[in-house]
């Protein structure tokens, strides 16, 4: 902590009196000095490195105390330790002592931010960049950096399909790899209670979220999830290509949300309507139900499936079914 410099003959009564049996007195007083006796909450940010002098006066221009030299005596008369950066919520209702054990320990504002299912990455990061967690560039970056993907334990060359959609209450300051980090142990919990079932099917952590990933952005209504698997667990079994849209649209930049028929046959790395298989990667990331319907696929034999308009869908298992069913929902005039 760095020396304060005081007007000698500003302090020197009040260390007098601190030195005396009747200064106890005096340092009760002064650590329990409060600006008002109510007031609003308003956020104080303390930067990295402040000394206790510069924290005074943020503290003074934030109205929450009255003197910056007399709030670092008071920091003085205290065993909290040193004051810690980053964002608080603080009252000028609130004591001298109960400002400094709020910066000593740390006890910084929580934000709340939700990630829904079926964000994509960028959505993510733009999310968190809404509520001040992160730099969305530098996120973005890193997420895309497969040295930082690897150290987290995952396999790919992105955080996509990882970031796990839930609740979060974090900090700001935390920085951008934290706060991803945070997002993909969340994920890796998740899947640490679903490896034995991963396990029976014989299904990899990376193949499941990827499909987990494509039921999560055809699924409306939760009941058809285990449904939605079972169309593509079937046709993968059969060599069928998937010709599901979300992986074509997840792959087509600038998508203005008209799904033509020369995107369907435009080749991609994500086109399932051209290429076999699961595409390389997931397409959003899933929630809890999806990479379960994943794991967990409904016992029957449908192939297809479409959308009857309402959020739900008509399956099938025969082609010309399918086709009764696109004349039936989607070619109403």
């Amino acid at each position: 902590m760095p020396k304060l410099k005081f007007s000698l003959g500003l302090i020197l009564p009040l260390l007098l009196a601190l030195a005396l049996p009747a200064g106890l007195g005096a340092r009760l007083w002064l650590l329990d000095q409060r600006v008002a006796s109510d007031g609003a909450e308003v956020a104080v940010e303390i930067p990295k490195g402040a000394g206790v002098m510069l924290v005074g006066e943020l503290l003074v221009k934030a109205g929450v105390i009255r003197s910056a030299w007399g709030f670092a005596l008071a920091s003085r008369l205290t065993s909290l330790g040193p004051l810690k950066a980053g964002e608080y919520g603080l009252s000028p209702a609130m004591s001298q002592r109960m400002i400094l054990n709020h910066l000593a320990r740390g006890k910084v504002l929580l934000h709340s931010v939700t990630i829904p299912e079926g964000f994509t990455l960028t959505q993510v990061v733009a999310r968190l960049a809404e509520a001040r967690l992160l730099d969305p560039a530098s996120a973005l970056e890193l997420a895309r950096d497969p040295e930082f993907v690897a150290s987290l334990g995952l396999v790919g060359d992105s955080l996509e399909g990882y970031l796990f959609p839930d609740t979060y209450r974090l900090p700001r300051g935390l920085g951008a790899k934290a706060v991803l980090t945070i997002l993909v142990r969340r994920f890796q919990a998740e899947w640490k209670a679903l490896e034995p079932l991963a396990a029976q099917r014989g299904l990899g952590q990376r193949r499941a979220v990827i499909l987990a990933s494509i039921i999560e952005r055809e699924a409306r209504v939760d009941q058809e999830r285990p449904l939605i698997s079972a169309v593509y667990h079937n046709r993968l079994k059969l060599g069928m290509k998937l010709q599901a849209d979300p992986t074509v649209i997840y792959g087509l930049e600038g998508f203005d949300g008209n799904l033509t028929r020369a995107h369907l046959e435009r080749d991609h790395a994500y086109n399932t309507y051209t290429r076999e298989g699961l595409p390389p990667g997931p397409i959003c990331s899933p929630g809890l139900a999806s990479l379960k319907a994943a794991l967990r696929p409904a016992a029957v034999d449908y192939l297809y499936f479409v959308a009857k308009g309402d959020g739900s869908h008509a399956f099938s298992r025969a082609y010309q079914d399918q086709i009764n069913n696109i004349n039936r929902y989607q070619r109403r005039n």
